[in-house]
């Protein structure tokens, strides 16, 4: 009776050992999954973790980036922007191109912020060593302290390799406007620290964005009143353009776990010089990336 009593204690132990084992195995080779996929974010790595930074907007989690918006420079090396060509707009005359309309993101887009708290010092040391620029931001929260005033914020922010040649150079042939679901409380002060030249014509943060029935904190580009045909907004989200899906670029998401990327430069750009000559970017915007059947497959007609 002793006996069974023992193995009746015994087993469920090794039951749960073995259970506790294989989470850890299923865990770990979910990470390599994703680094085979795509280097994880180190926000999605900390997550897995129990990090969490609920300051800032996240991406969708179902969302994984796309390999298209992987573009080679060679493509679009055929093409000069030195100035914007004249087409003819099929009365008979030319007329100059004007400046193509870019919308642009800012978390895990062109910077990537985190609550400074919640930040080990040991990411930041490792950022330097990486030749990443980052600083440190005070901004107001959208909490209340207890006698009601507002609530500072310290966030560290790491900007994407490239930031500052990416945002010079597209402001010569582009309008650039920033349209961020961030709240302007915390957004506000680090564009203001990342530009500035006063690049962004305008600025648009999360009272600018409209719910739907399938996600929150969408950017309906009718709101900046312009020729969609000459608009393009990049955005690591995809959801957040689902209204005009074929204006859209998805880029792929900025963390600092990422010190070589080369997005801005060597992809993105390249691809907006090559839009800023069309006279309508969404014929090629859905050539390329073919956002209407993406949203489709995600359940948004």
């Amino acid at each position: 009776m002793e006996q069974i009593g023992q193995t009746e204690v015994c087993a469920p132990r090794s039951l749960q050992v073995w259970q506790a084992f294989m989470d850890w195995l299923s865990f770990f080779f979910h990470v390599i999954v994703q680094i085979v996929r795509g280097a994880p974010s180190l926000p999605q790595i900390l997550s897995y973790i129990g990090f969490r930074f609920p300051l800032l907007p996240s991406s969708a989690p179902s969302f994984k980036p796309l390999p298209a918006a992987e573009l080679p420079l060679h493509q679009f090396s055929t093409k000069k922007i030195s100035s914007l060509s004249d087409l003819d707009d099929g009365g008979g005359q030319d007329r100059p191109l004007e400046k193509v309309t870019v919308v642009l993101d800012l978390d895990e887009t062109l910077v990537c912020a985190y609550e400074t708290s919640s930040l080990p010092a040991v990411f930041r040391t490792q950022a330097t060593e990486a030749g990443l620029n980052w600083f440190e931001l005070e901004c107001v929260s959208s909490d209340k302290e207890i006698e009601g005033k507002p609530k500072i914020s310290y966030v560290t922010v790491f900007e994407r390799p490239g930031l500052h040649e990416f945002l010079s150079q597209a402001a010569e042939f582009a309008d650039l406007i920033l349209f961020t679901a961030g709240l302007e409380g915390y957004a506000k002060p680090l564009v203001d620290r990342i530009d500035t030249e006063g690049r962004f014509s305008h600025r648009l943060y999360r009272p600018s964005t409209v719910s739907t029935e399938y996600r929150e904190h969408v950017k309906d580009l009718s709101c900046i009143q312009r020729d969609l045909s000459r608009v393009v907004i990049i955005d690591n989200n995809p959801f957040s353009f689902l209204l005009q899906p074929t204006n859209g670029i998805p880029c792929l998401p900025f963390s600092p776990a990422q010190p070589a990327d080369n997005q801005l430069l060597e992809v993105l750009l390249p691809l907006l010089k090559h839009l800023a000559l069309e006279k309508d970017v969404r014929p090629i915007l859905y050539e390329r990336f073919h956002m209407p059947e993406w949203f489709q497959i995600h359940g948004i007609p």
